[in-house]
């Protein structure tokens, strides 16, 4: 029992020994809580200034910028005649009549020595019939260039005003007889409100669409004040060497500079971005560059019943494997993409709005999120695609060679240099020679502001043609254009075509079931016709008469 006591008694000794040096930790602890908690509070306060003023920023940023509204507008001069453009329903048959010839000529182009020679000779006999005004006017001159390209001098009456141009091609990319909706793609069939049919977006709308707008204002006995040029190449879908190339060429040598060139490019954007309110118009103040690349893998060829560990088809395929598993680098912000987004940041909706307004902040977030589908993807990288691959000679043989083309089309942001360096990196093998066939760098960004008379005028007309229109912005061609080749000639070159584009729109590029509606063809006429008349006033700095949030 005596010893029990003890053990309990030292246990409670224990204990309270326990007790006693953890109090002490505590009232030490006590002391130093102050100490810590202070550097903390600061912290935190810090932190929450530092929250409230980025949010105070941001919120600035967004509701400070405006829409992107037009420029002081475009406005006739006192006594300067203005023709409307109110079409009668045969002046509508006949156009759309004149479209659907067009694509009946099946104007294709296969490679720069392989083209539909004699549907492109009797093209400029077409064009002949359907605009005898264009033809029989005293004013204007029409010359064939490179055999089957078609260049328009148009005298203005007033010689001081600087003149510009207008581009179109004629050719048109190979289009698969089966997939269709319609029998036949070259037959121009009407369906519910559409014409079906190869080049009805690519790009005989616009040759026809410029002549047709010409043709109804001679009609009307109007007489542009500034001169312009129409140039309509032959071979746009295969480079455009023979063609707009000595078009340029023509041009140059008479020391013609131009105002601004307007070719094709983009469109109106009606549901392609998500979160914008309205229809937006996009004009590409500049086209991405391009390589066409080849490569290829040699090998010593063999019977199959022997092979290597590596034939030049796996070598090869592996290498590409890791081109299409290893994209280029993402380059959203470090090229003029970034100006779209920031334009039309207050049309966006909350929260975009925010995002799109601090570009300076969200842009890598932004950037991730385009890039996951095909179309915006296009806009943030130089993108690579495999389109051709050739290898074997029969089924026991070992190949003696593997060949594959790809073709990139360049960032802004970057050079054909700085991509063919990616590539040998990331393919990094000896065995894969790599040869760029042709290669050119992105297009110089053309002037994108309130005092540039290109895009003043494209920004009027589109007022006074798309009212529904809810903002215009610059932007990026992804495709490439024959606008590439008159940069001797001006640095205002713009790409647009003034037609209503959808998401179900993109897949008919270059695909299946290319069309375009009646509405949106006669749209484009009207469009046409205003911006000739607008580009005759040689200064304008009173604003539009109707206040329109563009």
């Amino acid at each position: 029992m005596i010893c029990k006591k003890r053990n309990a008694a030292g246990k409670a000794s224990s204990g309270g020994g326990q007790s006693a040096k953890s109090a002490a930790e505590r009232s030490k602890m006590a002391a130093l809580s102050p100490r810590l908690r202070r550097p903390f509070c600061v912290a935190l306060l810090g932190l929450c200034a530092v929250t409230a003023v980025l949010l105070i920023v941001l919120l600035a940023r967004t509701y400070s910028m405006k829409p992107a509204v037009p420029p002081p507008g475009i406005r006739a001069q006192r006594g300067e005649r203005r023709v409307e453009a109110a079409f009668s329903p045969q002046e509508r048959r006949d156009l759309k009549e004149a479209l659907k010839g067009a694509i009946r000529l099946q104007t294709v182009s296969f490679a720069p020595d392989d083209q539909n020679t004699t549907a492109l000779a009797e093209f400029g006999p077409y064009i002949r019939k359907v605009f005898p005004a264009v033809f029989s006017a005293p004013f204007i001159q029409h010359e064939v260039i490179g055999e089957y390209s078609h260049l328009f001098t148009i005298q203005g009456s007033d010689p001081q005003l600087q003149p510009y141009m207008l581009i179109a091609h004629i050719d048109v990319v190979p289009a698969s007889p089966t997939g269709w909706d319609v029998d036949d793609p070259f037959s121009a069939e009407e369906r519910d409100g559409f014409i079906y049919g190869r080049g009805t977006l690519d790009n005989k709308n616009s040759v026809m669409g410029i002549l047709h707008a010409l043709e109804f204002l001679l009609r009307r006995n109007y007489r542009p004040r500034r001169s312009f040029y129409i140039g309509l190449g032959h071979d746009e879908e295969v480079g455009g060497e023979k063609g707009a190339v000595k078009i340029a060429a023509e041009l140059e040598s008479r020391g013609v500079k131009l105002s601004f060139l307007l070719d094709e490019g983009m469109f109106i954007l009606d549901g392609v971005i998500s979160g914008l309110k309205k229809p937006t118009a996009i004009i590409a103040v500049t086209e991405k560059g391009a390589i066409t690349a080849d490569l290829s893998v040699t090998m010593v060829p063999g019977h199959s019943s022997a092979p290597p560990k590596r034939t030049s088809i796996g070598i090869l395929s592996e290498a590409l494997s890791r081109l299409e598993q290893q994209p280029m680098p993402n380059m959203f912000g470090k090229g003029p993409e970034i100006m779209m987004f920031e334009q039309l940041a207050p049309e966006f909706s909350f929260p975009l709005n925010i995002i799109m307004a601090n570009l300076w902040l969200f842009a890598p977030l932004v950037g991730r999120v385009l890039e996951q589908t095909p179309a915006t993807n296009a806009i943030v990288r130089t993108t690579t695609a495999i389109t051709m691959f050739h290898a074997g000679v029969k089924s026991n043989v070992i190949p003696p060679s593997a060949n594959a083309t790809v073709n990139f089309r360049i960032h802004p942001a970057q050079t054909v240099a700085e991509v063919l360096e990616i590539v040998d990196k990331t393919i990094d093998d000896k065995r894969v020679k790599i040869e760029a066939v042709s290669a050119f760098d992105p297009l110089p960004v053309s002037p994108w502001d309130n005092q540039t008379f290109g895009p003043r005028v494209f920004r009027q007309t589109i007022l006074d043609v798309f009212p529904d229109v809810g903002s215009v912005a610059p932007g990026i061609c992804i495709g490439n254009t024959d606008s590439r080749h008159f940069t001797n000639l001006t640095n205002a070159i713009y790409r647009f075509n003034p037609v209503v584009f959808k998401p179900d729109d993109m897949p008919r590029f270059h695909g299946l079931n290319e069309r375009i509606s009646v509405e949106s063809f006669e749209k484009q006429v009207e469009f046409l016709f205003q911006l000739i008349q607008n580009s005759d006033i040689d200064q304008s700095p009173e604003p539009h008469a109707n206040v329109h949030e563009l």
